[in-house]
């Protein structure tokens, strides 16, 4: 029973007039008690009163209480039972607005004990002589499924949803179609579902051509209903893949955005079964008026229409070949706008149209938004790096907005300038002076890591490159990261190119990285330089020196078959993430028993996996060899050896959830004898000592002191390990690589 309010207040007064004699009064009430309930104030105490004034002729004040009943359906579930006989007996009413008022509200209201009261009133409405009763119904079947699959299989509703595909009224057809999809997709999101599921949605020919002939008549959620349902269908030949792209075609003039997007989507689907080269030629210069014309549409419908281009444009790069300019960056678009037209003006850039390109990027340096800026600079490289003919034409731009001296528009076209000597390597070395007399503009660590590169990659024709690099040695310990790998990597090539007057600079940058650096990444690194210099200095050009692949912007941005699902799915979610629908949205509904169902298989796989873990762990030699010998040959590894160690009663207690103290059996299980199929943890080589005395001569002419001894941490075997260590020292290289 609902809590009656106390006898002041607010909703004291509301009773008051809910129960007045003047019907005026009470309707007036009901209206204030809607508008409380819809700025967030509790109502449901009202709950008998509003339902008093159910029974109305007036078709206003019944709405409202309907309205009322859907909201508190859920808190007050014995309450609504009451309002059964007047909900059936509104589906009887000559008036067909009360009719489907009376079925849809029945539908909302999601409250298991008026379920069972749906069926016979659900029913008449499915057969009901007025179209906009029976396009009603059809909705409240999908609702009715959502909540009660079993109730709608019994009670016949799918096979009459089927009958009423082939209505007369397409708005009819469209909401059938619509009830149908949902509950395919609510059907096939259950595991374990086949098609010949009575909730599976199978369209057949003679659907097809029902469906392509209410797709003209309908409204526009109707029609994106059909189009969605027509993407589905699997065409038996060519000549019905055709017949569909040509019947569709059409929708492309429709003014509604979401209309256009789901047309496209079926002709790119359908396009697939086409086989005339010049239907597809037509086909596709049908496709770019419409979508030029969405970037017309405010800036929030104009991004979801730039997220769905860029998809089709990694498909169908001729779509919209001429139409760059409707892509060029108006003054008051928003930021994400205008990141999307950058994208695809970069995809559609060619060598016809990258004069107007470059010249329009050029003008984007001089916007007041730095992101959008340095998204404009580096487009210009992006061009570069896609059309090599143009590429002298974008230095040149790029060297123009250098000359500005702007901080952060110099920044980001180093980085620029970058990626271009990667493609295009020893044809722009006349830039670099004009690059490195900006080195003291820079103090972005991506802007020094770039022109650091440049110094190090070209040192050899950089007469002072010793110079420019020791600016940033003396400074070492002060750098960001990537700025002190750069600039260890930048100071070796310099040594491998110049070797005469670079002794000094090289050992020092070593010196700083081994012992003052507090990154173990650098550490790391600078080890692995001394070590290689030391030992080998002709291992150490192939290895800094290498011969780099040029790099080259992809195509697509997206998997091909990610980039085939996704055309499947555009005008939704997934096509402007530009990622499968499952990855952000739940598929079906997962009850608390499926959940721990799903947990207990967890648990076993863990334990499994534990238990593969543990023999890879004992059969496991030492990590630091990389020697191809083998240790224990004739033992069985993988899930053989999990099978073994399953026959030992602490590995039995895990698999089998009876162990009292998991850890301890886990334990046990590695630390045990060797009879178990595994390798003691006594047998096992002893780890190799970090050991980095360089042994081998000078590099070059010049000699190079030996790298430091590594500091006790470093060092993982006990002193009475290390005369053994120091017999196998000459096959135990730290890297394993000589």
């Amino acid at each position: 029973m609902s809590i009656r309010a106390p006898r002041k207040g607010e909703n004291y007064e509301l009773s008051v007039d809910l129960n007045s004699e003047y019907r005026e009064k009470r309707k007036d009430a009901i209206k204030r008690t809607i508008a409380s309930m819809t700025v967030g104030k509790d109502v449901s105490g009202l709950f008998p009163d509003v339902l008093k004034n159910m029974q109305t002729d007036d078709l206003e004040q019944k709405k409202l209480v309907y309205l009322y009943l859907m909201n508190y359906a859920k808190t007050q579930p014995e309450l609504v039972i009451l309002a059964v006989n007047t909900f059936v007996k509104d589906t009887d009413d000559p008036n067909p607005l009360v009719r489907a008022l009376a079925i849809r509200t029945m539908g909302c209201l999601r409250a298991e004990k008026i379920i069972d009261y749906l069926c016979d009133p659900l029913q008449k409405c499915l057969r009901d002589e007025n179209p906009y009763v029976r396009k009603t119904a059809a909705l409240c079947v999908a609702k009715l499924y959502d909540l009660k699959p079993e109730l709608v299989i019994d009670n016949g509703f799918l096979e009459q949803l089927q009958e009423m595909i082939a209505d007369s009224n397409p708005m009819v057809v469209a909401n059938t179609v619509a009830a149908l999809t949902d509950i395919h997709i609510a059907a096939t999101s259950q595991p374990g579902t086949s098609s010949s599921d009575p909730g599976v949605f199978n369209i057949t020919t003679s659907i097809l051509n029902k469906l392509l002939i209410a797709l003209n008549e309908c409204s526009e959620w109707g029609r994106v209903a059909i189009l969605n349902a027509l993407v589905r269908y699997v065409a038996q030949d060519e000549k019905e893949s055709e017949h569909i792209c040509e019947r569709v075609v059409p929708q492309f003039q429709h003014v509604n955005g979401s209309v256009v997007l789901a047309a496209v989507k079926v002709i790119m689907i359908h396009m697939r079964g086409v086989r005339r080269e010049d239907l597809t030629k037509q086909l596709v210069r049908k496709m770019a008026p419409p979508l030029v014309t969405l970037l017309s549409s405010p800036p929030e419908v104009q991004w979801v229409a730039l997220r769905n281009i860029n998809l089709l444009l990694q498909k169908r790069p001729d779509i919209l070949q001429n139409e760059m300019r409707v892509f060029f960056c108006k003054y008051n678009d928003p930021l994400y706008v205008k990141v999307e037209k950058l994208d695809i003006m970069v995809r559609l850039a060619s060598e016809n149209n990258v004069d107007a390109l470059l010249s329009e990027l050029k003008e984007y340096s001089s916007e007041v938004d730095v992101d959008f800026v340095r998204k404009g600079i580096k487009a210009i490289g992006q061009t570069a790096i896609k059309i090599e003919p143009a590429a002298e034409r974008c230095v040149n731009v790029l060297l123009d907005l250098i000359a500005t001296r702007v901080s952060y528009v110099v920044q980001e076209a180093v980085v620029v300038m970058k990626d271009i000597f990667r493609k295009y390597p020893s044809t722009y070395e006349g830039v670099i002076p004009i690059l490195c007399s900006n080195l003291d503009e820079l103090d972005e660590p991506e802007a020094k890591a770039s022109l650091i590169w440049i110094i190090g990659e070209y040192a050899n024709k950089i007469d002072n490159a010793d110079e420019l690099l020791g600016i940033f040695v003396d400074s070492f310990t002060e750098e960001s990261y990537p700025v002190q790998l750069q600039t260890l990597t930048a100071v070796v090539k310099l040594y491998l190119k110049k070797s005469d007057s670079s002794h000094g600079i090289v050992q020092k940058v070593l010196d700083t990285a081994t012992k003052d650096c507090d990154s173990p990444d650098v550490r790391d690194r600078a080890y692995i330089y001394w070590r290689l210099l030391s030992m080998d200095p002709a291992a150490a050009k192939a290895v800094v020196l290498a011969q780099r692949p040029p790099i080259s912007i992809p195509r697509t941005t997206v998997a091909p078959a990610l980039l085939e699902e996704l055309l499947g799915e555009i005008g939704t979610l997934a096509s402007v993430y530009h990622k499968p629908a499952e990855t952000f949205v739940g598929k079906g509904r997962i009850g608390a028993d499926a959940v721990r169902k799903g947990g207990e298989v967890d648990d076993q796989f863990s334990t499994q996996k534990a238990l593969q873990t543990v023999v890879a762990g004992q059969q496991a030699e030492n990590l630091l060899d990389f020697d191809d010998s083998t240790g224990l040959e004739g033992q069985p590894s993988g899930l053989a050896a999990t099978e073994v160690f399953a026959k030992t009663p602490a590995a039995a207690n895990l698999l089998a959830g009876t162990s009292s103290n998991p850890l301890d059996d886990l334990v046990s299980i590695f630390g045990g004898p060797a009879d178990n199929g595994g390798a003691s943890s006594s047998s096992l080589p002893a780890p190799m000592a970090f050991n980095l005395n360089g042994s081998g001569s000078a590099f070059g002419a010049v000699p190079i002191s030996p790298a430091p001894p590594t500091p006790a941490p470093f060092s993982a075997v006990p002193q009475s390990a290390k005369p053994q260590q120091q017999q196998q020292q000459p096959q135990d290289d730290l890297l394993g690589l000589f």
